[in-house]
């Protein structure tokens, strides 16, 4: 099967799965997005889940959050991976988005990488979904599912996104990213599927009969 006969079956695969892909952060706004997303790195969405609705019922803006104290911030997310680094960085980037963009969330995203906390994954993510900018945030997750299917050969995360920019049509992009994401944990995941076992590796590759050894982001 040739890369682009594989890159229409994946998509209309996906697209029948997963017509209408929730984000599945818990959110109001494009603040409480970029704290969620933001907590949600070396974390599973479940936990960021249950950790966010008591850190927003004290502040779902920037504005609230910026005078809130770090230690409260410390405490409520602390079951999240790298927790004081991160406590810090929503306080910092609250206060950063109250003195330079009135309290709003900048739709740009080189202004997003710039916040503290926040890289091109955290800043792509609310590019697409609080604002529907086409995007293609690619995590290890999405790096493992593209060299499987034979997408990539992406040594990083970086390359892997270009990659799947070039063969996927732009106004798909938001979506996929979820799609990929909720395959990858459904049928393809990192220990249930080796590059031989869900429909997509064995439709993309039905001759494939070892495990596919994939590089690391």
């Amino acid at each position: 099967m040739k890369k682009s006969e594989r890159t229409e079956f994946i998509l209309t695969k996906l697209q029948a799965l997963y017509p209408n892909p929730p984000v599945p952060l818990d959110h109001s706004n494009a603040f409480t997005l970029l704290v969620a997303v933001l907590l949600s790195a070396q974390c599973t969405d479940e936990r960021v889940n249950l950790v966010t609705p008591e850190l927003f019922a004290k502040a779902d803006n920037a504005h609230d959050m910026a005078k809130v104290r770090v230690p409260t911030i410390l405490r409520i997310i602390r079951s999240c991976g790298l927790s004081p680094r991160k406590s810090k960085a929503i306080s910092e980037l609250s206060k950063i988005l109250v003195n330079e963009y009135d309290g709003e969330v900048p739709a740009d995203i080189e202004a997003l990488e710039r916040l503290p906390g926040v890289g091109h994954k955290t800043a792509s993510v609310v590019m697409a979904q609080a604002f529907g900018v086409p995007s293609f945030p690619v995590d290890t997750h999405i790096h493992r599912l593209a060299q499987r299917w034979g997408l990539t050969q992406g040594k990083n995360v970086k390359q892997t996104e270009a990659d799947l920019k070039r063969l996927f049509p732009r106004p798909t992009w938001n979506d996929l990213h979820l799609q990929i994401i909720f395959y990858g944990r459904e049928y393809c995941t990192a220990r249930g599927c080796d590059g031989t076992v869900c429909e997509i590796c064995r439709t993309c590759y039905p001759n494939r009969k070892k495990p596919l050894v994939t590089k690391k982001a």
